[in-house]
C-alpha cells in the first residue's frame, strides 16, 4: 500500500514520485524562467514613464506566482485528504489499492507543481532584490523556500507549528531572534550596525531564524541580511485591519510567543541628524521592554561594537 510523503526533500524527488509519463521541467530551467521574467520586466519598465510604478509591477509579478502556489496548495490539501480517507478505509482489495495509488500520485503531482512554481517565484524574488535592493514579502499567506535561501514564514503559521509540531518546514525551531527597528534607521551607519548585530547573533546561534515585521527602514535591512545569509525569516506582519493602531504592538506579542533566545532593537537611527528628525520608535521600545519582562535577553543596537 503506498504511503503519502508530502515533505519529499527536493523538486527532483517530487517529480519522480508523481510518476507522470510526461517530462517535468528541470529545476534549473524553472529558475532561469523566474530570472528572465524579472530581468525583462525591470529592463522594459526602468527609465520609462512607468518607472515610478516599477515596485508595484515587479512585486505584483512575484505575488502572482505566490498566489498560484497558494491555490496549488489547496489542491494538494484536497488530494492529501483523499489519501488519508482511502488509507483509513483500505480493505486490502485490488480496487482499493488502485484507488489509493492513483490518489497518492495526484497528491505528489500537486506537490511537485507547488515546488515548480516556488522555484520560479524564488528566483524572480532574488533577481528583484539583487537589482533593486528591495525585499519582496507576501501580504497574504506564507512562503516556503524551495532552496537553501531565506524562508519567509507567517508568524501565525509558525506559532501553530510550534504548538502542534506538525510540519518541519514551518516549525520556528529552538533559536529565534526577534528584531524591531525604526523606519528612519536606514542609513549606511544603521545598516552596518544592524548587520554587525545580526552576524554576532548568527555566530552565537548558527541555526537561528529571524522574526521581524518587515516594515521599512531597519527591519527591511534585517530582511536583506537574512536573504544574503540564507537565514530563515519569520514575517510577523502587523494586522492593521484587525488591531488598528495597536497592530505593531500585537506583532511584538506574536514574536515573543515564539520564545526567542534574543530580542534585538534599534529604536532610533544611529545617524545623529536622522535621529533628531523623529522620536524613538515606540514598537521597538515596546519589544525591548516586553522581552526583558519575559526574561528574554535584550540587546539595543548602538554605535558601540560587540554583542
Amino acid at each position: 500500500m503506498p504511503h503519502l510523503t508530502p515533505d519529499l526533500s527536493t523538486y527532483d524527488d517530487l517529480r519522480h514520485a508523481a510518476a507522470d509519463e510526461r517530462d517535468h521541467p528541470e529545476a534549473a530551467a524553472l529558475e532561469q524562467l523566474g530570472q528572465v521574467l524579472m530581468t525583462e520586466t525591470l529592463d522594459v519598465i526602468g527609465d520609462t514613464a512607468l518607472e515610478d510604478q516599477l515596485t508595484a509591477i515587479a512585486e505584483g509579478l512575484i505575488g502572482a506566482f505566490q498566489s498560484i502556489a497558494l491555490r496549488l496548495q489547496r489542491d494538494w490539501d484536497r488530494a492529501a485528504d483523499e489519501v488519508k480517507r482511502l488509507s483509513r478505509d483500505f480493505d486490502g482489495s485490488e480496487v482499493a489499492d488502485v484507488e489509493l495509488q492513483a490518489a497518492t500520485r495526484r497528491a505528489h503531482a500537486a506537490e511537485s507543481a507547488i515546488r515548480a512554481v516556488e522555484l520560479i517565484r524564488d528566483r524572480a524574488s532574488e533577481t528583484y532584490t539583487l537589482a533593486t535592493g528591495e525585499v519582496w514579502t507576501p501580504w497574504r499567506g506564507g512562503t516556503r523556500r524551495s532552496g537553501s535561501t531565506a524562508a519567509q514564514i507567517e508568524a501565525r503559521e509558525a506559532l501553530r507549528a510550534k504548538r502542534a509540531k506538525a510540519h518541519a518546514a514551518v516549525d520556528p525551531g529552538a533559536f529565534v531572534v526577534v528584531f524591531r527597528g525604526a523606519p528612519q534607521a536606514d542609513t549606511a551607519t544603521d545598516a552596518s550596525r544592524v548587520f554587525d548585530a545580526l552576524n554576532w547573533a548568527l555566530g552565537e546561534w548558527p541555526q537561528m531564524k529571524l522574526a521581524t515585521t518587515g516594515l521599512h527602514g531597519a527591519e527591511r535591512l534585517a530582511m536583506k541580511w537574512a536573504r544574503q545569509k540564507g537565514v530563515d525569516l519569520i514575517a510577523a506582519k502587523p494586522d492593521f485591519d484587525r488591531f488598528e493602531a495597536a497592530a505593531p504592538f500585537k506583532a511584538n506579542d506574536q514574536m515573543l510567543a515564539l520564545e526567542p533566545v534574543l530580542a534585538l532593537t534599534l529604536p532610533s537611527s544611529l545617524d545623529p541628524a536622522r535621529a533628531r528628525e523623529a522620536r524613538p520608535f515606540g514598537p521597538a521600545l515596546n519589544l525591548g521592554q516586553k522581552a526583558e519582562a519575559d526574561g528574554v535577553r535584550h540587546l539595543a543596537i548602538s554605535l558601540r561594537k560587540g554583542g
